[in-house]
């Protein structure tokens, strides 16, 4: 894991706030003194059982607030998945983040409600549109998914298989709901929904 620090002036009123980089599949530090913005790059959230199955908790990118102050669940662990550079924000600043507070429920209560969709082909479909309205990129064939995540990373979301995953995934690029770029995915989404 590497996490570094520095030392940035954020704004007059906020006096110096740390500063951190971190690699991808480094874990953020949690107290329960802080929150950290995520000013660039995405993290996940999550838990486990005692079993070790990991249970995502939440995806969060650019402007995000995330922290164990947000949470009642132990263990709790904020995980880089790209590279991440975040601010440390102490509790007296708090208040000064209160939309992006009320952002991360309303994020929160999204996945929870897509979570309990059924059957499992309509829960998986409403994920990926959700990443893609949060991690997504308009290209001309679709709205790209920026966003490596695998199929283990998406059962592990949905409480489900990672062959069952696979098989939806390949159901879904055979009837042109989904195109593959590389390594991410490209929804076949009607102009109106990608915002053109």
């Amino acid at each position: 894991m590497t996490f570094s620090t520095t030392e940035t002036l954020i704004s007059p009123a906020n006096k110096n706030l740390s500063q951190h980089l971190c690699t991808r599949r480094s874990i953020i530090p949690v107290r329960n003194d802080v929150l950290w913005r995520i000013d660039r790059g995405i993290v996940r959230t999550l838990t486990w059982t005692e079993e070790g199955t990991y249970i995502t908790l939440g995806y969060w990118g650019s402007g995000d607030i995330v922290g164990y102050p947000l949470s009642n669940i132990k263990p709790y662990q904020i995980e880089c998945l790209t590279s991440v550079e975040t601010t440390m924000i102490p509790p007296h600043l708090w208040h000064e983040d209160i939309k992006a507070l009320l952002c991360h429920i309303q994020q929160a209560e999204e996945l929870l409600s897509i979570l309990h969709q059924k059957p499992t082909s309509l829960k998986l479909w409403q994920f990926l549109v959700w990443l893609s309205e949060k991690f997504g990129r308009d290209l001309e064939q679709g709205r790209l998914i920026d966003l490596n995540v695998t199929h283990q990373d998406i059962s592990e979301v949905l409480n489900t298989t990672r062959v069952t995953v696979t098989r939806l995934l390949q159901k879904f690029e055979e009837e042109g709901k989904i195109l593959r770029h590389k390594r991410s995915i490209v929804l076949n989404l009607p102009p109106r929904l990608r915002g053109i």
